[in-house]
């Protein structure tokens, strides 16, 4: 069982309480899930539609296939009825009209007036889903009581029992093997894994699609203990966070492209300061506005030369929502051993994308704050914040843990006081130290991850998001022909990890960059700093995401 559904509507139809009741009553009944939102940039109106997929398998991405169309407007089913497979079905209320066999129309809007809420309509229709794949009202309650008071829960059940009456069920429902699951985006995760790293301070002007990360993190700001605080704009947001951390709490900001933009004179003053600092840029089409609600990857270039001058920082791409809990809680640790900045890019497609994983193993994330000694300072030691030491590694300790020592930080040039500066001299040394941490921190990095043949003709590299859809346009492509095909997906991207890269383009025949952006980032990174050249490029930038049906049949093309 693999099956792909469209629920289509207006702005203010239901269809986000539609999508997250179905999801949470497919993953209570052991179904692994993927959702994609799809939405335009208003408040009532326009197209909009959410993407559910589920099996008893796990589900990494969406596919571009329809098996079934909910649809709330007739717009629903004349914009996407080309998607729907020859043995699928749309369910829509009896006003929704086409000459289509595969369309199932129930009575919603009139069982909603009987029932005494008009806007029930919807759990009549999901009644009426839930019996064509052979499933009962189990879990609808206890997942309602949460959203709804008792009049209006009981509505619902109402009107989703008088649905699941309608119709007869056309599919068997297999046995499930019932594996604990967590419903999560990967703005979610990436909040998670902050909190586990232990995150006291955020701030952040909203900005979509970052927004969610702050959202998640006020709903957990009593209980975690921590402060959260919506700026005035992204400059007060990445300067306050810069501030907390010099104090000496984890401290952590986010934004999407335009507030990056904002935020990069700051940027440079963490790098100078050597202030340690995480910033979550999740990425949209841009320039300026671009498409506020829609997925890119044309950032990369931006954040890993943002800010003037010279100064160490790393950029992560996170994955899926498993990699962006475990790399932000690496990422706290990197920044306050390095004292860098470090960058976390995600997108639009995974920030709003829901996937069920595996429960998260707060287990195998460390603190490690890297401070320094503070009792050598009390017994006499002078201290000497940006101390020249052989790998470029200062002391670093939290203003008034020590009395009578000072923790001198400014924007300004320095010498290993901490005070302004313009000798040559002395400005050659700082340089030179801050580079050296550079250096230093490709030790650390995690090689980017394989999937395929080993024994390849092809290799495809990809960064960030896409990770799911190569996983999946692998195994099609593997069983397409006589190629061998394998992929080559970067997460640690900056410094770029080049061993497995090397390695395993010397086997290849053929190098493909697979990105969402015009100019082919991540192959341009590769030319730069290891001097390979990929050989074809796919490439998407209409805001829309890649899927591994579209990655296989370009790729393919392109080989002809």
């Amino acid at each position: 069982m693999n099956f792909n559904l469209l629920i289509g509507g207006a702005a203010g139809q239901g269809m986000e309480t539609l999508s997250f009741t179905l999801s949470k009553l497919l993953q209570r009944r052991g179904y692994h899930l993927f959702t994609l939102q799809d939405y335009m940039s208003r408040v009532r109106g326009g197209h909009n539609f959410f993407q559910l997929r589920f099996s008893e398998d796990q589900v990494k991405t969406h596919r571009d296939d329809l098996d079934g169309i909910i649809a709330l407007n007739q717009e629903t089913v004349d914009l996407h009825i080309g998607r729907l497979n020859p043995d699928g079905f749309i369910i829509a209320d009896e006003d929704i009209t086409s000459d289509d066999p595969r369309l199932i129309t129930v009575p919603a809007k009139r069982i909603a007036k009987e029932v005494g809420n008009p806007k029930v309509q919807s759990s009549v229709i999901l009644g009426a889903l839930m019996k064509l794949y052979g499933m009962d009202v189990l879990h609808l309650e206890d997942i309602l009581a949460d959203k709804f008071n008792d009049q209006v829960l009981q509505q619902n059940v109402e009107a989703f029992n008088k649905g699941h009456e309608l119709v007869e069920a056309r599919f068997e429902e297999p046995v499930l093997k019932n594996e604990p699951t967590m419903m999560v985006q990967a703005n979610e995760s990436i909040a998670l894994g902050a909190l586990a790293a232990g995150l006291k301070f955020y701030s952040a002007y909203p900005m979509t699609p970052s927004t969610s990360i702050m959202s998640y993190l006020v709903r957990k700001s009593k209980v975690t203990k921590m402060v959260v605080e919506q700026a005035e704009d992204e400059i007060a947001a990445i300067n306050m966070a810069i501030g907390a951390s010099y104090a000496g709490v984890r401290s952590m900001t986010g934004t999407s492209g335009g507030g990056y933009s904002l935020m990069v004179e700051a940027l440079g003053m963490a790098g100078i300061m050597e202030t340690p600092l995480v910033i979550a840029e999740i990425q949209r089409p841009g320039p300026a506005t671009g498409l506020p609600t829609r997925t890119e990857q044309s950032d990369l270039n931006f954040v890993i030369n943002s800010s003037h001058g010279e100064f160490p920082r790393m950029v992560i791409a996170l994955r899926h929502p498993e990699d962006a809990f475990y790399q932000t809680a690496r990422a706290f640790n990197l920044a306050d051993k390095y004292q860098i900045p470090i960058i976390l890019l995600g997108d639009q497609y995974m920030a709003d994308a829901v996937r069920t994983v595996t429960p998260f193993d707060v287990d195998k994330v460390t603190i490690e704050r890297h401070l320094a000694d503070e009792e050598i300072y009390r017994n006499g030691k002078e201290y000497k914040r940006f101390e020249l030491t052989e790998n470029g590694i200062s002391p670093r300790l939290i203003p008034g843990n020590v009395p009578g020592t000072m923790v001198n930080s400014d924007s300004d040039e320095h010498d290993e006081m901490g005070n302004i500066t313009e000798a040559a001299d002395v400005r050659i040394s700082m340089v030179e130290k801050r580079a050296k941490k550079f250096e230093l921190l490709k030790e650390e990095l995690i090689e980017p991850e394989f999937m395929g043949e080993e024994d390849l003709d092809v290799l495809i590299v990809g960064w960030g998001s896409l990770h799911s859809q190569l996983s999946e346009a692998i195994e099609l492509l593997n069983e397409s022909g006589d190629k061998k095909f394998g992929t080559l997906v970067f997460g640690d991207i900056w410094p770029l990890p080049e061993k497995r890269l090397r390695e395993l383009s010397g086997k290849a025949k053929v190098l493909i960059n697979v990105e969402q952006n015009f100019n082919g980032q991540l192959a341009a990174l590769i030319s730069q700093v290891t001097g390979i050249r990929v050989d074809h490029s796919v490439l998407k930038y209409d805001g829309r995401p890649l899927s591994a049906t579209e990655i296989t049949n370009k790729v393919l093309e392109v080989l002809k």
